[in-house]
């Protein structure tokens, strides 16, 4: 029976980036990234026990590198019980009028070549702004919007590395000069089929 590892994460930047490690470094499979209706995220893998604790320690470490918070820990031969918790559906929260639970979709982003950014700031001026900067900077498509709690707020775009790297990289210039809270812009470079199959198409 497979081991199941829960990371939580402090908020979605990091932890998108940190999933994404994660698959690609070790051989496990993304479950789901759960919200806690906060910042919080919960990145569920699935492997043998070894796996599961070698990809969690690379998670936590990593967001730990971004500055984010984030602890783990692995459940063993988990109970049938707990399925329902695990591998839960996505319940719709009306507060940030999304699903508080990333699952894999069948349609997922169709090239293995594109690349995700992610611009999270803390309030929603500076991000809108931003994201106007982003999309006349570079080539790069709109993937979505996503509130996570206590005012986050995570941009993502999409497109080649280098027109991904070249609009993050305006709009975090763009935070800054408006004075907004950045709490983080990266860029997920070719992001793993299990990441890419949780994000908006």
């Amino acid at each position: 029976m497979q081991s199941i590892a829960l990371i939580e994460i402090g908020n979605l930047s990091p932890a998108l980036l940190a999933a994404d490690r994660c698959v690609k470094s070790s051989n496990v499979r993304i479950i789901n990234i759960e919200s806690t209706d906060g910042q919080a995220q919960c990145i569920k893998l699935a492997g043998s026990p070894a796996d599961v604790a070698e990809a969690a320690e690379q998670a936590v470490a990593l967001a730990k590198e971004m500055g984010a918070s984030a602890f783990w820990t692995v459940l063993a031969r988990p109970l049938e019980e707990l399925n329902s918790l695990i591998n839960n559906k996505p319940s719709f929260s009306p507060t940030y009028g999304d699903y508080d639970t990333r699952v894999a979709k069948e349609k997922s982003m169709s090239s293995p070549i594109e690349s995700v950014g992610l611009l999270e700031t803390q309030g929603l001026v500076a991000a809108l702004h931003a994201t106007d900067d982003m999309l006349k900077s570079a080539s790069v498509k709109l993937v979505g919007k996503e509130k996570i709690g206590s005012a986050y707020v995570t941009i993502m775009i999409k497109g080649d590395v280098a027109a991904v790297q070249s609009a993050i990289a305006t709009g975090k210039a763009t935070v800054e000069r408006l004075g907004g809270k950045l709490i983080m812009a990266d860029v997920i470079a070719r992001p793993h089929p299990d990441l890419a199959a949780l994000l908006p198409a």
